[in-house]
């Protein structure tokens, strides 16, 4: 396992702003976890609503915890919502099962952690992950 550095941490959060404020996005709140489900990074844009950091958090969180992108996890919750429901509970952390959350991987395919965002449509807001993520030379799973 190669965990996001803190260096990496930075890059995808200033990178990511940086796409979003060239794509006229509104406001981000950005979250980065390392694999081991610990916060390497955080920042939210001045005109964010109150929220917004909690919601990137719980997308970064949950697809941490599970392993699977935040997109992938929304569809789960269509399939299976009781169970979804339940994993909120069970992980221990954040959970909020909508796309925007990124998994993280290194050169060599294992989890580096997960980047979630929150501020614009979810496609956007994985579009803005995906960028700092590929600027910190790592790989970046939607689920899409």
């Amino acid at each position: 396992m190669a965990d996001i550095t803190r260096a990496q941490a930075r890059t995808i959060v200033e990178t990511a702003l940086a796409t979003g404020r060239e794509r006229g996005f509104k406001p981000l709140a950005i979250a980065v976890y390392d694999a081991r489900g610990a916060l390497k990074a955080f920042e939210a844009e001045d005109g964010t609503s109150l929220k917004r950091g909690e919601i990137a958090m719980g997308k970064a969180f949950a697809a941490v915890a599970l392993g699977v992108p935040s997109r992938t996890i929304n569809a789960m919750a269509l399939e299976r919502p009781h169970f979804v429901g339940a994993l909120g509970a069970v992980v221990g952390g954040p959970f909020v099962p909508v796309p925007g959350g990124v998994l993280v991987k290194a050169s060599d395919g294992t989890l580096a952690g997960a980047v979630g965002i929150s501020g614009d449509t979810s496609d956007n807001d994985e579009a803005a992950a995906l960028a700092g993520i590929a600027a910190a030379g790592l790989e970046g799973v939607t689920g899409a």
